[in-house]
This record gives structure tokens, sequence and C-alpha cells, in this order.
């Protein structure tokens, strides 16, 4: 059997959940044959390259833009146009679908279903297509084509039901989870890790997320940080600060913590491929909300405070994750230092938000998703 697993580079949701397919697939279905594609790099690498520097740029820059983009592209001429270009590169795709011939196309991003899809519709290609939405709320762009696709695997019962209102039969309908890396369901020794990055076993530790490349909102972000920096002084808790790739958020990180000379309270980290590991010994994660970042918090069971949220998918994870008590959303006007004190000075409001997270936790996500796909294999 041929399996291919679509994504796309606009944000690294669509990758980490093709890449946790993929890992699985590869070690439990040893004899399928599987291969990995980034569709629209495939299709087009000059409207791959435009397209994705320009969504970075506008979550960066101009996040109200893509926030535009978003809603519009669910209706109207947007969703037009973004359906008929898409038609278009499928022809491409085409030619990679015939030499590859699969039997199955698992897609993590909604152009490469719809792609498939139109392909399906025209009778160019025959395989079950299995559509893997990646984030916490519906868009309507997931579910151009639904009549051809087999399969959609959501994050949640609402969504099912919204799919549901859309007329896409509920027997296609998946309430699994957004895949995950098994890395989120190993068992971890929290002494050895709390003594390699040097931090007490008596304190409680936030896991502070800076936005890594994109940098959104640093100036927020770093008042936000310092809030809980000072909040911390002189009390059982210690910060992981986690900068990602940003140069300048280090900097400005660092520089805060010289600021109170608190570095044996407070670490920072620059990209890190331990982030498993650290949520395994957090109490509190302090993040934007994209679709993966939320369900390795959910796994890990971790209560959220939000901050950031780029305009449309993430503002949607953030309402969704607020409104089910599981995160508090840090708005522009809010009072950070008030609300970080309302939170720790009454644990009942983190245990709570801690078991709602676990209702919602779906940790066996990726293996019921693979398990439905080729079970019977």
């Amino acid at each position: 059997m041929k399996v291919l697993i679509f994504y796309a580079s606009y944000g690294g949701g669509h990758l980490n959940a093709a890449k946790s397919i993929n890992e699985y697939i590869s070690e439990n279905f040893k004899s399928i044959d599987l291969e990995m594609i980034d569709c629209m790099k495939y299709v087009n690498k000059a409207i791959e390259k435009v397209t994705t520097t320009a969504y970075r740029e506008a979550a960066k820059k101009a996040p109200w833009v893509w926030g535009r983009i978003y809603t519009d592209s669910q209706k109207g001429p947007l969703a037009h146009i973004s359906s008929r270009s898409n038609k278009i590169l499928a022809i491409k795709l085409l030619r990679l679908l015939r030499e590859k011939q699969p039997d199955l196309i698992i897609s993590t991003h909604p152009f490469g279903s719809q792609m498939c899809s139109y392909l399906k519709r025209k009778n160019k290609i025959h395989a079950k297509i299995a559509t893997i939405m990646t984030d916490f709320a519906p868009h309507d762009q997931w579910l151009v084509g639904s009549d051809y696709t087999d399969y959609y695997f959501v994050a949640h019962d609402k969504m099912k039901d919204y799919l549901m209102k859309k007329n896409i039969d509920e027997s296609k309908i998946f309430v699994t989870g957004i895949p995950l890396s098994n890395r989120f369901l190993q068992t971890y020794d929290k002494g050895k890790i709390l003594k390699d990055f040097d931090l007490e076993e008596n304190k409680q530790t936030i896991l502070f997320f800076g936005g890594g490349e994109f940098g959104l909102g640093k100036t927020r972000t770093v008042e936000i940080f310092e809030n809980f920096v000072k909040y911390t002084l002189n009390k059982p808790i210690q910060i992981i600060g986690i900068a990602g790739k940003n140069e300048k958020m280090k900097n400005a990180f660092t520089s805060i913590v010289e600021k109170y000379n608190c570095e044996k309270n407070v670490k920072i980290l620059e990209f890190t491929n331990q982030v498993p590991e650290l949520m395994s010994i957090s109490n509190l994660v302090v993040t934007k909300p994209g679709g993966m970042t939320t369900t390795e918090s959910l796994a890990s069971h971790l209560p959220m405070i939000i901050i950031n949220p780029i305009p449309g998918q993430e503002e949607e994870n953030a309402q969704f994750l607020e409104s089910n008590n599981i995160a508090i959303w840090l708005k522009k006007n809010d009072n950070i230092e008030s609300i970080i004190d309302n939170l720790f000075a009454h644990p009942d409001i983190l245990e709570e938000m801690k078991m709602n997270s676990k209702i919602f936790a779906k940790p066996n996500s990726t293996q019921n998703i693979c398990e439905t796909l080729l079970g019977c294999q």
C-alpha cells in the first residue's frame, strides 16, 4: 500500500502534525510505502516561497491583515480565488500522483485536500483522501471538496457538529484530536530534568514561550514576561523563558533577568527540542495558542495563559480554550499584574484549569488516526 502525507509550510503546526503521522506509520506499519511531501513547494516553488514569506510577514508585522485574509477566505471572492487557484495548481500535482500512484493521501493542510479532492472529482485519481484539521476551530477552506474527501479528523465534538451542519456525513468525521509526537506520552525523570536545567524541586515552574522566530507582539511579550519575573521574586516559583530563534527576544529576556538579578530563578533558553521534557516538569504554560502548542499543553495537562494570538485561527483557538476554562487569555488592556496575582493566590483556579485540560486532552490522537486509516491493513 502506498501512502502520501501532504503538508504545507504555513506555520509549523501542519509540518509537525505530518511528522507525527509519518513517525507512527513508519514504526508500526512496516509494510506501508510511505512518503511525506510539501505539496505547495512541489506544485510551484516560486508561489510557495512568496506565499509562505507573506504569511510570516503578515503574522509578524501586520497580524490584522492575516486575520482579514483568514476571515474573508471562508466566503466571498477570496474564497473563490483560493479554490480556483488550487484547481490550477492541482494539474501539476497530478503528475506527482500519477507517478506515485498512492492508495491513500493524508493532508494536514487545506490546500492539499482541495487539490486532491478536485482531481478526484474529475476522475483523475482514485485514492482515499484523509484531511487532518490542525486547529481547534473549523474553517470552511478545509471543507472544499468534502464530497470527495473520505475522512475528516477533528480536535473536539463541537467541530464535528459544525462539519455535520455543513452536510458532511457523520461516518466521515472522527474526533481524535490533533496528531501529537509520542514524546509527549513518555514518562520522564522530573528530578533529572530539573537538575539538567539547574532548577529547584520545591518550586512551581512556569514555561514561557516568547513567540519564536515571528516575534509577534514583542513589546507586549516582554512586558508580560517582566510582570511574571517581578511576581516570582522571593516566591517559590521559577520560570523557563524560551526565546526560540528570535535573538532580539532572547536579549530582551536576558536584560530583564539581569535587571532583577534573578539568574538563579529564571532560565532563558534559545530553540530547544526538549519541549516534552520541559512541559512534564511545568505547572503553567504561557504561550501563543497555535494548534500544536495547544495540543501539547493539553496532553501535558497544563493550564495556559494565552498571549498575542494571531487574528484568525489562533484567536479562535484562544476563545475555545478560555470558554472551556483551560486558559486565561491576556488581552490588550488587561492588568497583567492583578491577573497573575489572582491566579497564584487561588490555587483552586489552576487546579480546575488543569482538570479541564485533562478532559479535552487526546494524547493518543496520532495512534487513533493511523489505526482508523490503516488498522485493517
